[in-house]
């Protein structure tokens, strides 16, 4: 009896951490001055197919509006913020983790999951107002020494082009990760469950 009142709690538990009526908002419903390069929902990407079903960016609230602000701070340097991810179901990162089981790299789904699996994480660059990027060093989900943000060999340029986004972002509440110049967790994300809900794309 003990033993099974220990496994139901155990299930409630799990079900617990999932939340299928999620409150996440599009982050082109409130501001249109994005740039968008869902990498996911194209074959352009470690994958090498599309795991999205459509490209777009969904967010917990408060990190969609901490992300339009952050935006507007470097439309005013002259720079809008391109977007490569936002809110990625769980059962995505199942994908990822089979393509790539490297902590490092892709979080492990069955170890607490990713910030993204919670919709307050951004996989982001920065492009001009025509839409050309800045350089950064690397291609998006390059997974080798040279996209950490403590290689410090690349050019005065390119490391003065990561210290402009990552002391940018952190103006709002986002912070990087050592082995991804282009991943930022909104810092404020503790209490977001992980999701499975699935994007939008009909609607």
């Amino acid at each position: 009896m003990f033993d099974r009142l220990l496994f139901g709690m155990a299930l409630l538990m799990v079900a617990s951490s999932f939340n299928h009526q999620d409150d996440f908002i599009r982050l082109d419903s409130i501001s249109p001055h994005f740039y968008y390069d869902i990498r996911y929902a194209t074959e352009n990407n470690f994958v090498g197919e599309a795991v999205y079903d459509c490209g777009i960016c969904l967010l917990r609230p408060e990190a969609a509006q901490a992300l339009k602000e952050a935006n507007e701070y470097f439309m005013s340097l002259g720079y809008c913020i391109q977007l490569y991810d936002c809110y990625r179901p769980y059962p995505v990162q199942k994908k990822l983790w089979e393509k790539v089981p490297n902590p490092a790299y892709v979080a492990n789904p069955y170890d607490g999951g990713s910030i993204h699996n919670r919709g307050a994480a951004v996989d982001l660059t920065l492009v001009d107002f025509n839409g050309d990027p800045v350089d950064f060093g690397t291609d998006y989900d390059y997974f080798g020494r040279e996209a950490h943000i403590d290689y410090m060999e690349h050019s005065p340029e390119i490391l003065a082009n990561r210290k402009l986004l990552s002391e940018g972002l952190a103006k709002f509440g986002f912070k990087g990760i050592r082995t991804e110049w282009w991943h930022f967790s909104y810092t404020k994300n503790s209490g977001y469950p992980i999701s499975e809900q699935p994007l939008p794309c009909e609607e």
